[in-house]
């Protein structure tokens, strides 16, 4: 569904991700790994084009995603940001019916099936009680919540989500991620929880340095090595009904 192939950014003389080339398939969970400063969340921008490549292509269902308009580009890929500070305040419903635009008309207005399903996305991440809150006024992890139900409100084939689990506790963390899993859409999105990523992902793109040092099924790449390489620690990796599990020597 997705390919990037050589994509390369830099900003003034300093490379921050060089020649990665990574592809989605349809109906996958594929994660982004990487310490800080590794280039996850500059890779996804140049994905959804808030950041221009230097040089490489992206290809989304086999069209130049950097020739798509981004109306066009929202119509395929929903996008929940790791930065999302909001500079007016609107209510919960304005902010997940934002969700709706890209499927509407210049002048059409929103519906009775918009209100249903921004009724029915919010209901999917718990948080249809707030539907009237300002969102200004919500906690960090009750903001990421509705710009989860934004994204679901969007009707992609595709998520792309930068960290999506900050600021969240563990029991939303659990519950977000199943809905995500268990919703049939393609996901991207960049990790910095090897524990998540070994119970959620079917592959990962582990980056180094701005470029990929590991890449495969997740179960094969997640290893004791590669936490030590990347964040100096040492852990004990093993398998558990075919589920991976990292218990960390601290």
């Amino acid at each position: 569904m997705l390919q990037v192939e050589n994509l390369s950014y830099h900003i003034k003389q300093k490379t921050i991700l060089q020649h990665v080339s990574l592809e989605v398939k349809k109906g996958e969970f594929v994660g982004i790994l990487g310490p800080n400063g590794s280039g996850k969340s500059t890779l996804l921008k140049n994905i959804y084009k808030l950041l221009i490549p230097a040089e490489g292509q992206i290809s989304l269902e086999g069209k130049n995603l950097l020739r798509m308009s981004s109306r066009k580009m929202a119509q395929y890929i929903a996008v929940v940001a790791q930065e999302n500070e909001a500079n007016f305040d609107f209510t919960v419903r304005e902010v997940v019916q934002m969700g709706r635009y890209p499927r509407k008309g210049l002048l059409e207005t929103a519906n009775h099936q918009d209100a249903e399903i921004i009724q029915r996305s919010l209901q999917q991440v718990g948080m249809d009680s707030l539907i009237d809150r300002s969102f200004l006024s919500l906690s960090g992890g009750e903001k990421q919540r509705i710009l989860i139900a934004r994204a679901l409100a969007q009707e992609t084939e595709m998520i792309i989500l930068d960290e999506p689990t900050n600021h969240l506790d563990i029991g939303s963390q659990i519950k977000t991620l199943n809905l995500l899993k268990q919703s049939g859409k393609t996901v991207l999105t960049a990790l910095h929880d090897l524990s998540i990523a070994a119970r959620y992902c079917d592959r990962i793109y582990v980056l180094k340095n701005g470029e990929v040092y590991a890449s495969g099924k997740t179960g094969e790449i997640i290893t004791s090595k590669l936490v030590e390489n990347l964040y100096q620690l040492k852990s004990d990796v093993f398998t558990r009904n075919n589920r991976t599990f990292i218990d960390y020597d601290c």
